[in-house]
């Protein structure tokens, strides 16, 4: 009989776990904009019910709004595919991020043992980055320099760990 209730006990405490993170991950997804791109290419923003640019999207990234971007026919996740086109966008106009070097090294990371590492190492360096960018404001633009040369160093001694010549 003791078992039994155990089990009872603990099946019924898995179903409101169960319930407890699908209501969780349905707050979540609440909160969280729906863009839908239609095969014409136009997006269409599901919260606001108006049809947005590219320049649109790219104010919801610069204001860390949380969004998500699906194929409207098929459901698909196109985020990742909008954010490298808002990237490519930035990258052709004006003042380029990325040099040809740094592109180059990205792309010889692609089928490479340590692929899995570099975007890891890419986000914490980026993440360590913003935190000390808010945490000075913008206080200085010669620190900023300074950090930069420090990170290019760090970088290129990754890099060269790994017989890549940056």
């Amino acid at each position: 009989m003791a078992r039994k209730s155990a089990t009872q006990s603990s099946a019924s405490q898995a179903a409101g776990e169960t319930t407890a993170q699908a209501s969780a991950e349905s707050t979540a997804s609440q909160a969280q904009r729906v863009i839908k791109k239609y095969p014409n290419r136009r997006l269409y923003d599901t919260t606001t019910s108006s049809y947005v640019t590219l320049s649109e999207i790219k104010q919801l990234v610069m204001q860390a709004q949380s969004f998500v971007v699906r194929d409207a026919k098929s459901g698909e996740d196109l985020t990742r595919s909008l954010l490298l086109q808002i990237i490519l966008e930035e990258e052709s106009a004006g003042a380029p991020m990325f040099t040809e070097a740094v592109l180059a090294n990205i792309i010889r990371f692609y089928g490479h043992a340590m692929q899995g590492h570099m975007g890891a190492y890419l986000e914490s360096n980026l993440q360590s980055l913003m935190l000390m960018q808010s945490k000075m404001g913008h206080q200085s633009h010669n620190i900023m320099s300074q950090m930069q040369e420090q990170m290019q160093k760090q970088t290129a001694q990754f890099l060269n760990a790994f017989g890549i010549k940056p």
